[in-house]
């Protein structure tokens, strides 16, 4: 269900760019209501459109329907955000959203894979977090920048998820008491992101209960632009074999930076073994 859902996610998004005529740097898509096609909870979905109407990054958004489906479409400007988080001497990656219903599709795939609380590493405004919240699952956001910290924080009371202004390679997780966790490494391999997952891979390996009880969701492309990595796995797979981690699910979701590439960020889910 989850993977058909992810597709038609995907198909949508085609639809949405075939047919959109404004000029939002980052837009983005949410259904009205639950449908065949999107069977997401309705008080979930509420919950989705609250935190996008909320958001800073939104300036706009209007009733558009696409193909068969009627949509809400939130038009975003994250210039001022993607410029602070680049300043930080530590910073990894910059900041680019996945797709609201991106971040819901990943964490529902979490959550049916048995984990119980989700981190959001690089988190960003915090979406991958508040969607976890949603679903009911332990949630913590590490974000290094202030200023997305902050934005966090105005979101916090629409559903209430742990947010953390710090480095998170060297964030201290023994503190988060955590059980069985799923992380999400915010960034391209080739845009940080291996720099940060080693970081935050190390932390969690002093952990001695979290060796192998961790899950890791690493957000990957197939554009030519970057670089491949030898070992694949959309240019995750050497940090996933030299790690000893083992790749278990495959998901293909929209990004703020797909919105005009033929191919869709690809999440590789893996866990230690």
């Amino acid at each position: 269900m989850i993977d058909q859902f992810a597709k038609n996610l995907v198909e949508l998004k085609k639809e949405f760019v075939r047919v959109y005529d404004g000029k939002s740097q980052t837009p983005e898509v949410i259904p009205t209501s639950k449908s065949e096609l999107f069977p997401i909870e309705e008080p979930h979905l509420e919950l989705l459109h609250e935190f996008a109407a909320k958001n800073p990054i939104h300036y706009n958004s209007f009733e558009k329907k696409i193909g068969s489906v009627d949509c809400i479409v939130y038009e975003g400007d994250i210039n001022k955000y993607w410029l602070n988080s680049i300043q930080h001497g530590s910073s990894k990656a910059p900041f680019s959203p996945t797709w609201i219903m991106s971040s819901y599709v990943n964490t529902l795939l979490a959550k049916s894979l048995g984990y119980s609380e989700v981190i959001d590493i690089g988190s960003g405004d915090g979406r991958i977090a508040f969607c976890a919240r949603v679903l009911d699952m332990a949630s913590y956001s590490i974000e290094i920048d202030d200023m997305l910290v902050d934005l966090q924080n105005r979101l916090n009371g629409i559903v209430d998820f742990y947010s953390y202004c710090s480095d998170a390679v060297l964030f201290d997780y023994s503190s988060l008491n955590l059980t069985k966790p799923i992380f999400f490494i915010g960034g391209l391999a080739q845009m940080g992101g291996i720099s940060l997952a080693s970081g935050v891979l190390k932390s969690i390996r002093s952990i001695s209960h979290l060796k192998k009880k961790s899950g890791w969701v690493f957000a990957g492309t197939l554009s030519p632009k970057y670089a491949p990595d030898p070992k694949n796995e959309a240019g995750w797979g050497t940090l996933i074999e030299d790690n000893d981690l083992k790749p278990v699910q495959h998901i293909s979701l929209p990004t703020a930076w797909t919105l005009h590439e033929p191919d869709e960020t690809q999440y590789i889910f893996a866990e230690s073994y």
